[in-house]
């Protein structure tokens, strides 16, 4: 007797970001199965079919029709989200998401009630989540080994050259809904929220450097407040040469803990320490995919038994809106030149 996949995905969207998603399946060959890819371009989609062995779907809507189909991976730009979900929300076809949920917090809100309504699974792609040392804390944070939270500090020193932005619409807000807050920290951002809980205020400085000719910003800094009672502070860039790995800093009353990329230290009052991780690459250089399938595999893995349990998955749609509402206050903040609340999502 052979053993049933937990899921049959399909893929939508064939872009740079699909790279890991697609070594990600591959891997999970036996749990997960891929009923089809699909891309605007075909002759990308058979490329890709042809390095693979995945099957090629001709549409959306055969995708939409595919009993086969559980759900679908979704990694198109975010300007082109809104159609594809509505389309699979409604043949209830289960769906994760490429990060960003949509280009703005509203859009993003749209999206999560939308799949609520049509009750299917929505979930999203924040593979930071899933690395090792990222788990770890979690684990620390939940068991109050950190104490109470004092003060946060997220650090986003990467770089992309000016190639990158020269694709047409990347950095723009129509396709991408902004810079490196929504394309790059949002990342960091989302994990960071997810072991504090949410922010409360935000007062924030956006602006594009001389480094780059781009519509939208390449650097972010704000201070920030969080509803535990915490405080601290946000720096994201593209444009610190050659990049460093980013850095999330969370200092509580029994220890501190440093995530450094995929590395955690924790140094203890009582003088302990503990080392989790690895210092595998994060994209954060000239290379953006300069980092393993691994996270997305878990993620992958996660979701599609979620669908085959009939339980959320570890990172749905709706509490992905948080990093939304903290990109969205941030942006807010450097428009009013002043504190702003955040939104309660």
């Amino acid at each position: 007797m052979t053993n049933k996949p937990i899921a049959n995905l399909a893929v939508i969207g064939l872009g740079m970001a699909t790279k890991p998603h697609l070594e990600a399946l591959d891997e999970l060959r036996g749990k997960v199965h891929v009923s089809g890819v699909f891309n605007r371009t075909r002759a990308k989609a058979e490329v890709v079919s042809e390095i693979f062995g995945f099957s090629v779907f001709d549409s959306l809507d055969a995708i939409a029709a595919d009993p086969n189909t559980d759900g679908v991976i979704i990694a198109t730009p975010p300007n082109q989200r809104s159609e594809i979900v509505s389309m699979m929300a409604a043949a209830g076809k289960h769906i994760l998401m490429e990060k960003p949920v949509e280009r703005s917090l509203q859009a993003a809100l749209d999206i999560v009630a939308e799949c609520e309504m049509n009750g299917v699974a929505l979930g999203i792609m924040f593979q930071h989540r899933m690395r090792q040392a990222a788990l770890r804390l979690r684990e620390i944070i939940e068991q109050d080994d950190l104490g109470e939270l004092a003060l946060v500090r997220a650090e986003i020193p990467w770089w992309r050259d000016q190639a990158y932005y020269d694709e047409p619409g990347r950095g723009t807000y129509a396709r991408d809904g902004g810079g490196v807050l929504i394309s790059q920290a949002i990342h960091v951002l989302d994990l960071m929220l997810s072991l504090t809980g949410p922010a409360k205020t935000v007062q924030a400085l956006t602006a594009t450097t001389q480094m780059h000719k781009m519509e939208a910003e390449d650097f972010a800094a704000a201070g920030v407040t969080f509803a535990c009672g915490a405080v601290g502070s946000v720096v994201a860039t593209t444009a610190t040469y050659p990049g460093e790995q980013e850095r999330l800093v969370l200092d509580g009353t029994k220890a501190t803990a440093v995530l450094n990329g995929g590395h955690l230290t924790v140094t203890w009052r009582d003088g302990r320490t503990e080392t989790v991780g690895d210092v595998s690459g994060t994209g954060g250089g000239a290379d953006p995919m300069a980092f393993p399938c691994d996270w997305h595999r878990d993620v992958i893995e996660d979701f599609s038994r979620a669908i085959h349990d009939k339980r959320p998955s570890r990172i749905t749609g709706r509490e992905a809106l948080r990093v939304h509402a903290l990109i969205d206050a941030m942006i807010r903040s450097n428009a009013l030149q002043k504190t702003v609340e955040v939104e309660t999502v």
